[in-house]
């Protein structure tokens, strides 16, 4: 199958493309590289797909009408996954633009793309934030994203599934995530921030879980728009979290607690009562098991000095 993976140089669009490659899928991926968090991570990331055979690697923005237009007529996808976009809660506050840019018009192109060029089944990334009455613009792009997802297969009648993903973690995860940046001042003995005074609950989700989750959906026949959470669905107190970390790294983290930040919730938990259902699949990687795995990662990719942080020469897997 002809598979077409927007954001593939980002967290979850690396793992997905392993998956989908490991199945024996023609992978094609774009991805722009841009600047929102270190782009030597996402190119780290990239070094492992590039040499897979089945893989192809376009650096491309979504945003850019007329290059989407000639990209998907060129590729013909069967299957897109669409996960490129601007991500982050909090930055959504002070760069405002760059989601109505990334999330509303560049999606837009993938929907004008899909319908344009027979593709089968769209898949698109959604968020918990996504949920009831979002109270951050990243949120409400996301929603935006599930009612333009939902009129297209309506009206061009191909099939699109939203995938709403619940605080994800994990090896090669982004470091402007709570887990990375814990883990990182952890390891560098600097202060964490507790937001709510620590009285917040997420729904922590290993990357593994997703990935099974993301394949078993796109492994199904699918039909008009549909929407998915996958999570774990079992919220976990951040100071639980924090403590899997310090037995992790077998040091304690310095915390300053400070109160609830503008556009955050105070507990998220995914019902998959539907994900079941449709594909048989239950998220199981519980948080110690899923923190061990993610800080054994962490110490082997990142060398740690005096002065902070450094890359390690990365050897593709």
């Amino acid at each position: 199958m002809k598979v077409l993976i927007t954001g593939v140089a980002g967290f979850i669009g690396y793992h997905a493309a392993r998956r989908f490659l490991s199945e024996g899928d023609e992978v094609s991926g774009i991805d722009n590289l841009n600047g929102y968090y270190d782009p030597r991570l996402k190119k780290a990331r990239l070094k492992g797909l590039m040499d897979r055979a089945n893989f192809q690697f376009t650096h491309l923005d979504i945003t850019e009408r007329r290059k989407m237009e000639r990209f998907f007529e060129q590729v013909e996808p069967e299957l897109v996954i669409h996960l490129a976009g601007q991500p982050g809660v909090r930055y959504s506050i002070e760069n405002p633009h760059s989601y109505v840019a990334a999330n509303l018009t560049g999606f837009l192109h993938v929907l004008e793309g899909a319908r344009r060029n027979g593709v089968r089944h769209l898949m698109y990334a959604s968020s918990s934030s996504a949920l009831d009455r979002p109270v951050s613009l990243y949120g409400a792009s996301k929603r935006a994203n599930e009612l333009m997802a939902h009129s297209y297969a309506h009206l061009y009648k191909f099939a699109a599934t939203g995938l709403r993903f619940f605080t994800v973690y994990g090896p090669w995860g982004r470091p402007d995530m709570a887990p990375f940046r814990f883990a990182r001042a952890i390891a560098q003995g600097e202060r964490i921030e507790i937001y709510n005074y620590g009285k917040l609950y997420r729904d922590f989700t290993y990357i593994d879980d997703i990935i099974e989750g993301v394949w078993r959906i796109a492994a199904r026949d699918a039909e008009g728009h549909r929407v998915f959470n996958i999570g774990h669905s079992t919220p976990v107190k951040l100071m639980d979290f924090v403590r899997a970390l310090e037995r992790a790294f077998s040091k304690k983290a310095r915390k300053r607690f400070v109160p609830m930040q503008a556009g955050d919730v105070e507990s998220t938990c995914a019902d998959t009562a539907d994900l079941v259902e449709f594909t048989g699949f239950r998220p199981r990687v519980g948080v110690e098991e899923g923190v061990e795995r993610f800080v054994k990662w962490f110490e082997e990719y990142y060398e740690l000095g005096e002065c902070g942080h450094r890359y390690r020469v990365f050897r593709a897997s």
